[in-house]
């Protein structure tokens, strides 16, 4: 046995007396390939192992290519995931508040990057965490090129991880949406949400956990079979499909992503000054958990509008005379679109009718 060899497992030993696991960094990685190589679309570089994720734009075609990027995490829906010790979901939920993202602008998300760190690198837990990011990645048709799993113990507590990811998007100069267009007279169309998605969870856990102690593995006669807590870790609707095929057949002047702020701060982010929407809150099919929520929290409903999608994810504006095809073809792919209201003078962002 050499001295250098002797000398780097003598360290690698010590690593381990600190709480890192470098085997089980190894073990991780094995782990994951598989579920990265299904994410390969086209222009991905394998590059897997590499100090960094490598992506061909040149073979997309675009003539004037703008790329559109975004990060986020998932919140504090992580502590459900900790306490439902359920982890094959969350990874769909950060992909999701990033590509959804760069979507509103036209862009078709291309590749993706995560970050995990964790208390103790646990490689089964890490594999449930990354194949939930590859599921992702697949329904939003980008791949998944590079990430860091970061074991960092004394910073979390064993078990417990967080997550942030960030994505790349393109589209065309010439087919940037900015909401510039978005003008009095356009109708607003809402896409369902799959439930709560990932915003708003403080106050979720504070209803749920803090004041009231529910069972999360409770209530499956509320939730059509499903428990409180499975409810909860739906993840976040992905809409990249839906929106690639309508903006191939209709020319959209605005686009919305309901997250954080739910309708009251993020539905103004599109609309010129001078302008508002006025959306009709009645024609809403609002899920179950937030008439549970809201009932059991006692809140308000002006302020359950200004924290969660109330069932909306997303949003379109189009033009009157587009309304009819806009409508025909998203029903043509399984969606069921609801036709919320008109933008109209105004000089708040958001109008909402009861």
């Amino acid at each position: 046995m050499s001295k250098e060899y002797m000398e780097n497992n003598m360290s690698s030993q010590k690593y381990m007396e600190s709480g890192v696991n470098l085997e089980a960094g190894y073990e991780s990685v094995r782990r994951i390939k598989s579920h990265v190589a299904r994410t390969k679309v086209k222009g991905v570089i394998d590059s897997i192992g590499a100090f960094g994720g490598m992506f061909d734009l040149s073979a997309l075609g675009y003539k004037e290519p703008v790329l559109i990027s975004g990060t986020d995490g998932v919140g504090t829906k992580l502590m459900l995931a900790f306490k439902m010790d359920k982890h094959d979901t969350i990874g769909q939920d950060v992909v999701a508040m990033c590509v959804n993202d760069v979507l509103v602008q036209g862009a078709m998300p291309i590749f993706f990057l995560d970050y995990v760190a964790v208390g103790k690198n646990f490689p089964e837990q890490i594999e449930q965490i990354v194949k939930g990011v590859a599921d992702g990645c697949e329904l939003s048709e980008c791949g998944l090129i590079g990430g860091e799993t970061a074991e960092m113990p004394d910073m979390y507590e064993v078990g417990d991880y967080d997550l942030a990811g960030f994505c790349v998007g393109v589209v065309e100069k010439s087919k940037l949406i900015t909401g510039e267009k978005v003008k009095k007279g356009n109708k607003v169309i809402g896409l369902p949400s799959t439930g709560v998605h990932s915003n708003g969870f403080s106050l979720v856990r504070k209803i749920v956990m803090k004041d009231n102690q529910l069972d999360l593995n409770g209530y499956k006669d509320v939730f059509d079979g499903k428990s409180l807590g499975e409810t909860l870790l739906t993840p976040t609707r992905i809409y990249v499909k839906t929106i690639k095929k309508l903006l191939q057949e209709v020319e959209v002047n605005g686009m919305c992503h309901i997250t954080g702020g739910g309708f009251y701060e993020n539905v103004p982010r599109i609309i010129p000054e001078g302008l508002q929407a006025k959306l009709d809150t009645k024609v809403i099919d609002t899920p179950k958990i937030f008439k549970f929520l809201q009932e059991v929290g006692q809140i308000p409903k002006e302020e359950m509008y200004n924290v969660f999608n109330m069932g909306i994810g997303f949003m379109i504006v189009v033009d009157e005379d587009k309304v009819e095809k806009t409508m025909e073809v998203l029903k043509s792919l399984g969606e069921k679109p609801v036709l919320l209201g008109e933008i109209v003078e105004g000089k708040e962002g958001v109008d909402l009718v009861w």
